[in-house]
């Protein structure tokens, strides 16, 4: 793979190799990255670990809640928008 194109499925299969104990020295030779790539993706990955646990649903019903107030923002925005232009 390409430096610098590593995609997220990759990563976490890189760095469940570290956690199962392979040294990190032999997987950051393997894959061609540097030990700092490695720790700075094991430490997001662990951060949000959690996530892979939660119900999807209420993560959806969470997006959803924001989806509806930024149309509501979107929806003002060009209320006052209109406004302004009959103001002219």
């Amino acid at each position: 793979m390409a430096k610098g194109k590593w995609d997220s499925k990759t990563k976490a299969i890189i760095i469940l190799e570290g956690l199962k104990g392979k040294p990190v020295v032999d997987i950051c030779r393997e894959y061609q990255i540097s030990q700092a790539h490695y720790y700075r993706w094991r430490d997001k990955f662990l951060a949000n670990m959690h996530q892979a646990f939660e119900d999807r649903t209420s993560r959806e019903a969470v997006l959803g809640q924001q989806v509806n107030e930024l149309k509501k923002v979107v929806g003002d925005l060009m209320l006052e928008l209109k406004k302004s232009e009959t103001d002219w």
